[in-house]
């Protein structure tokens, strides 16, 4: 529901219990995104041995073709997002998670067999990377639905007092997934050599991903659709029927009405209430991928390999930011509702700033030892306590109900978008001999860090603190269009300087 549970009276343990478990069961879709995204990164060395390598390509053909062979799902998220929005509306929150499923699904299938073809698309040996391709696009699709849906999912369902620490589960399923994959991806490779690992691991590693998808599909086939969505289809008394089951019957009348309200409140056109929530819903999730969050995942293997690391190594070490990555999200679920959302994320992208300049110092004087893998844990560590998590449940929180679909997904479709410019770009720039021969890899770290910096003092200027408010009440932040200056000035806080 939009507004959700109200804040009055304590749920019971049987109610808590249940919001708990439907968070649960959405956030599955974030363990998905992380384990579908994150996969690549122990097939990298695969891809450019079996499709690029025979190719016999420039240097920069190479790694252009490499990066967008890796990256390449990024696409289908972009169009995920873009989708995610019109078919919550059509099918439901639900619907478009099964949609998602099903995907992923196909997708680990697919990407794991390329030879087999994507309908008249096949081909052998370098000739599959076109199928390849496209089987990790249609994964991409599933995973920017899950990655919009999840979290509105989980807000919908979720009492105010708890939104931030419920919608983070989204991030602990995604950090979860990841460092699962990496435990796979390293238990595959250690059952042969690294020819093994290039020839028959690397499909095992992709196809793993179907046994969390079938699982995902099989969980939300128990679970109810959001009250928002049947109110906004009409089916009220299904509506209060869920609500009825989330507090009691008096809560749920009460927030039956507040959902038919804000639903009528306002027009849904996309800049109903101005141009700036919609400007910082965007910026929030550009600035999560230009401060290198998913270059240093996607190719953690190969950054800690060009460190001197073997291949065991260096998917081992990957591991050591995967726990990372866990524990500081755990740190996250208990501090997003007690320190609020802004202090977070400006307490990140310092942490973030200091580490990624610190490596690329690192690598460009060539002392890459622990010292360098200090500076990658921390890097980790101010992220998954900041922007990993608190980004997620900003998106969730900010937009009000009625442009909340339309502007949800723009901003994460933006989200892929930039996630794909990174993650191709990372290739290219760590593979190029001038820029290698001027800074020893260091030069894309160097970048991360000043974004990191950036991203800091735009959420220091512009955006509000959230913590413990109703989404309708947050809705207030954000001044409609051609509503007068007396009634703008009432609200509660200004989105440019709330604390």
């Amino acid at each position: 529901m939009s507004q959700g549970i109200p804040n009055a009276g304590q749920p019971s343990p049987a109610e808590g219990s249940l919001v708990r478990g439907l968070a649960f069961v959405a956030a599955l879709g974030g363990l998905l995104f992380g384990y579908d995204t994150a996969v690549i990164s122990g097939a990298v060395g695969a891809i450019d041995h079996n499709f690029i390598a025979p190719r016999g390509l420039s240097e920069t053909s190479a790694d252009s073709l490499s990066g967008w062979a890796i990256s390449c799902a990024l696409l289908g998220c972009v169009i995920g997002a873009a989708l995610a929005g019109p078919m919550s509306q059509k099918i439901g929150r639900r619907g478009g998670l099964l949609v998602s499923a099903i995907l992923f699904i196909l997708s680990s299938a697919g990407s794991a067999y390329p030879e087999f073809g994507f309908l008249w698309i096949g081909g052998e040996g370098p000739e599959a990377l076109t199928a390849f391709i496209l089987y990790r696009i249609l994964g991409g699709v599933g995973i920017g639905v899950a990655s919009m849906l999840s979290p509105l999912y989980i807000a919908e369902i979720a009492p105010p007092r708890q939104r931030g620490q419920l919608v983070t589960y989204q991030q602990v399923a995604i950090v979860g997934g990841m460092t699962l994959v990496y435990f796979v991806n390293w238990f595959i490779a250690s059952q042969g050599d690294d020819q093994w690992v290039l020839s028959t691991g690397w499909r095992y590693m992709l196809l793993s991903a179907a046994i969390p998808a079938v699982l995902f599909f099989a969980l939300l086939m128990l679970v109810p659709e959001t009250p928002r969505w049947l109110v906004m289809k009409g089916r009220m008394d299904e509506a209060k029927a869920v609500l009825s089951r989330l507090s009691n019957d008096n809560e749920a009348r009460i927030v039956l009405k507040e959902i038919d309200e804000s639903l009528r409140e306002r027009t849904g056109k996309l800049f109903a209430f101005g141009a700036l929530v919609v400007f910082v819903g965007i910026m929030l999730s550009v600035f999560q991928q230009f401060i290198g969050i998913n270059a240093v995942l996607y190719y953690a293997p190969l950054m800690f390999q060009n460190m001197g690391a073997s291949t065991d190594s260096a998917l081992l070490q990957t591991i050591i930011v995967g726990v990372a990555n866990i524990v500081f999200t755990l740190i996250a679920l208990v501090t997003v509702d007690r320190w609020g959302r802004k202090p977070l994320l400006i307490l990140g992208g310092v942490v973030m700033a200091v580490s990624m300049l610190s490596l690329g110092f690192l690598f460009n004087s060539g002392n890459v030892g622990t010292a360098a893998l200090i500076a990658v844990v921390a890097y980790i560590a101010g992220f998954a306590l900041s922007w990993g998590p608190v980004v997620w449940v900003l998106l969730a929180e900010i937009f009000p109900n009625a442009i909340k679909g339309k502007a949800m997904a723009l901003a994460v479709a933006m989200q892929w978008i930039a996630n794909l410019f990174v993650s191709w770009s990372f290739k290219v720039l760590d593979g190029n001999s001038t820029l290698n021969a001027m800074f020893n890899h260091g030069f894309s770290y160097w970048v991360y860090g000043v974004m990191s910096i950036l991203a800091a003092l735009f959420v220091w200027r512009f955006v509000p603190e959230t913590k413990g408010q109703s989404l309708e009440a947050i809705q207030h932040l954000w001044k409609p269009a051609n509503e007068p200056a007396d009634a703008a000035a009432s609200t509660k806080a200004s989105p440019a300087n709330a604390l």
